[in-house]
């Protein structure tokens, strides 16, 4: 018995079990409308016909650069729809989380960000108790008033910024542009990706107020992709480098997270011995340097290129979604030593304190 909790306990903290130092709030003000007379528990795929962004092959210069608008037809009839019932015009939001995961983090910094309104409920990484309704076990999971379901952290930003700017449209039919998919990922494994998925939905008008610069949206995207296919697999190789890095961003995760005191031991102590050797092998798989920290300031310095010196922000006097979700990662390590290193060998820092100080400031 003994041994298999011991499995298990590792296996969940090899799930992007990542130390986040200072939180701070989780909750903002913003309350969203979900829209006079629709209903929040409209199945995903209804409502009425929607035109949506969709990409071809997976390409957009950088990976997501083909698209056409296609129109999706309704697989529910309008009367159907409006058999449900009316929850009212205010959407409750519950997120499912690791707190000390960098997808989690990223969705809390957008919904800080926007003062929106919202719940946590922290998962147990080990037995997922709290998340066993669920078919998609990972986190985040965002619910809408309970019976509207959104997955994967860029489809819940996107989705959301959606919703912001074009208020004609629900959540369900929103959700009808982001397909689920499965695919097999490098090592053959049947995983679950989403079309769309750094697309914002939004008409030319939209489009014009959202990104007002020449190629603004394409940058965003690239960068919000960028933040997901490399920026995050660079935090476990530098929080867990070397023994004592390792149990002290366990130490953390123990105090924040949600265990038992049985698998809050062994979370801390085998936890870390065996993130420590995962950490090893996360660094060949991603052909990352002997000097993991060598990686992180490259990806860091990359991206202050990107920003420009000229700008606040990649949005310019504003954050966009990529300045959120960079920034969203980042944080994860705030209090140990990588991000100690990181601030002082990169050229994050200005930019870092901007963007700590114009999200907390939103979310008051």
């Amino acid at each position: 018995m003994a041994a298999s909790r011991v499995r298990a306990v590792s296996g969940a903290v090899s799930r992007a079990l990542i130390p986040l130092r200072n939180a701070g709030r989780t909750y903002g003000t913003r309350r969203l409308d979900l829209g006079a007379g629709r209903s929040p528990s409209a199945p995903l795929r209804g409502g009425a016909v929607l035109g949506c962004a969709v990409v071809i092959g997976g390409g957009f210069g950088f990976g997501l650069g083909l698209y056409q608008t296609v129109r999706l037809t309704v697989q529910q009839h309008l009367a159907e729809e409006a058999k449900a019932p009316d929850l009212g015009t205010d959407l409750k939001l519950t997120l499912y989380q690791y707190k000390t995961c960098p997808f989690c983090s990223k969705v809390r910094v957008f919904l800080d960000y926007h003062g929106i309104s919202y719940e946590t409920v922290e998962v147990n990484p080990v037995m997922r108790q709290e998340i066993k309704w669920s078919d998609y076990r990972k986190v985040p999971i965002l619910m809408v008033n309970g019976t509207v379901q959104l997955n994967d952290s860029s489809v819940i930003i996107s989705a959301l910024m959606t919703y912001l700017m074009s208020k004609e449209k629900t959540i369900p039919q929103i959700l009808a542009c982001y397909p689920e998919m499965k695919a097999k990922n490098e090592q053959g494994k049947e995983v679950i990706e989403f079309g769309n998925k750094y697309w914002v939905m939004v008409n030319d008008a939209d489009c014009r107020q959202l990104y007002p610069e020449k190629d603004s949206r394409k940058e965003e995207m690239k960068w919000r992709k960028w933040v997901d296919d490399w920026l995050v697999h660079l935090i476990s190789p530098n929080v867990y480098r070397t023994p004592g890095e390792a149990l002290a961003s366990f130490d953390y995760i123990v105090r924040e997270g949600k265990f038992g005191k049985f698998e809050g031991f062994f979370a801390k102590y085998v936890g870390a011995a065996a993130m420590w050797i995962i950490s090893k092998r996360l660094r060949n798989r991603h052909n990352l340097q002997e000097d993991v920290r060598q990686d992180l300031y490259k990806a860091v310095n990359d991206w202050m290129a990107a920003v420009g010196k000229k700008k606040l922000f990649m949005g310019g006097e504003s954050p966009n979604l990529a300045d959120l979700s960079v920034f969203g990662v980042l944080r994860v390590m705030e209090g140990l030593q990588a991000f100690n290193d990181m601030m002082e060998n990169t050229k994050v820092k200005n930019w870092y304190r901007r963007m700590e100080k114009v999200v907390h400031s939103h979310s008051e």
